[in-house]
């Protein structure tokens, strides 16, 4: 009978070992079954293959496994988790090296696929060929250049050799829009986000699945105002941007998409790209349905593409436009709403080559308009307004007013 045995997986080494915070601890169980972790407690959450929780820590368990291929995408798999399988073929079947690491009760390491020596040399390696039969992996490669990144992390040559197969296999076309969604937001959260898109580019599974943000590549801006020309190349930009300015990711995807219009001006008018704000909100809106954005992100995220230029005008704007602009984000009550998107405006400014460091005075200026509105006495004017139909222009009257205000202290 195959000793029962335990040993700790994957991430909680592979953070450790760098010197981050480690979160939550995985757990791979060797020569047991689902009956005998039942009978002892655990309770089983996997659906597609058997993990458990620990009955006290709550920790995950899985039982080690084996996957073979047995069709398209993510969930093309036969898996094996009889008490037969080993620690060794469980590490095989996993992305990374860095990953496929185990550590017994002892403290003894067990590495065969070598990931102690990659995390010391910084590499980013895939474990075997089988690497090449899910997808999803695509992705998480991706993840971890952007996560890893500040650390001096690099993809092997051989591992994007491997991605750029799968990718003219049609393995990415399989992926399912939830999965993609799940990696991204994760991307969104790390120090350098443009990381993780910039290697899809570089594999050829950004046209795929983000073609709204691939074709801005190659597409030409104003030298005078974006000497870096590129769109794709200024949207990393503001992307890395706005992650230095907060750590947001609702705000991170507004940055990303900002621009997304810039990819369908009209070939005749380029360099210029007039009225890609709004072309920018359908490009959005159709990202948003495929990938199944949640709608706190898609929300964002077409305001910023509609209003970001008025941001950078505001000095020049009339006061009925500026109170548009208050409006839209309902800045009187959610006047941080309102600082989110002049922060990711200010990473729009940022987001061009020689401007990084620039200061950004539309942002002060754009969020100190709410408070001064709220003066303004509004039942006393619906109070006051003998046709009641006419209260929400005498509203804004008054609010235009403030503002034209405002604008003479300019």
């Amino acid at each position: 009978m195959t000793k029962i045995q335990t040993y700790l997986v994957g991430g909680a080494i592979r953070d450790q070992q760098l010197g981050l915070n480690v979160y939550d601890k995985d757990w791979v169980v060797v020569g047991s079954s689902a009956e005998l972790l039942l009978k002892q407690g655990f309770q089983q959450v996997g659906l597609d293959f058997p993990v458990f929780l620990h009955p006290k820590t709550k920790e995950e368990h899985a039982l080690a496994r084996t996957e073979r291929k047995s069709g398209k995408g993510y969930h093309g798999f036969v898996t094996d988790s009889s008490e037969a399988v080993t620690l060794e073929q469980d590490l095989q079947r996993r992305d990374l090296t860095i990953n496929a690491i185990a550590q017994d009760s002892k403290g003894n390491f067990i590495d065969p696929y070598s990931g102690l020596d990659d995390l010391k040399n910084k590499i980013l390696k895939h474990v075997s060929p089988s690497f090449s039969e899910d997808p999803v992996r695509i992705l998480r490669v991706a993840r971890f250049a952007a996560k890893l990144y500040h650390l001096g992390f690099k993809v092997d040559k051989s591992t994007l050799k491997l991605m750029k197969t799968m990718v003219q296999n049609g393995e990415v076309n399989a992926l399912v829009a939830e999965r993609v969604w799940q990696e991204t937001e994760k991307a969104l959260k790390t120090s350098n986000p443009q990381v993780f898109f910039e290697i899809l580019k570089s594999v050829g599974a950004l046209k795929v699945l983000f073609p709204e943000i691939h074709r801005l590549f190659g597409v030409p801006q104003p030298f005078k105002w974006h000497p870096e020309i590129d769109c794709g190349i200024h949207t990393m930009m503001v992307l890395q941007q706005c992650t230095l300015l907060t750590e947001d990711p609702i705000a991170r995807f507004a940055a990303l998409c900002h621009d997304l219009g810039k990819g369908t001006t009209p070939i005749a008018i380029l360099p210029s790209h007039k009225l890609h704000e709004l072309r920018g909100v359908d490009e959005i809106k159709i990202l948003c349905k495929r990938l199944k954005v949640p709608s706190k992100y898609k929300r964002f995220a077409t305001k910023m593409a509609e209003y970001h230029t008025h941001c950078h005008k505001i000095t020049e704007l009339k006061a009925k436009t500026i109170l548009k602009v208050i409006k839209a984000f309902d800045a009187i009550k959610q006047p941080e709403l309102l600082a989110k998107f002049t922060l990711t405006c200010k990473a729009d400014a940022r987001g061009r080559t020689g401007h990084e460091s620039i200061p950004y005075q539309q942002k002060d200026i754009l969020d100190a308009i709410p408070a001064q509105l709220k003066i303004i006495n509004f039942g006393e004017i619906a109070k006051n307004c003998k046709d009641k139909s006419h209260i929400p222009l005498r509203i804004d009257e008054a609010q235009i007013k403030v503002i034209k205000s405002i604008q003479a202290s300019w």
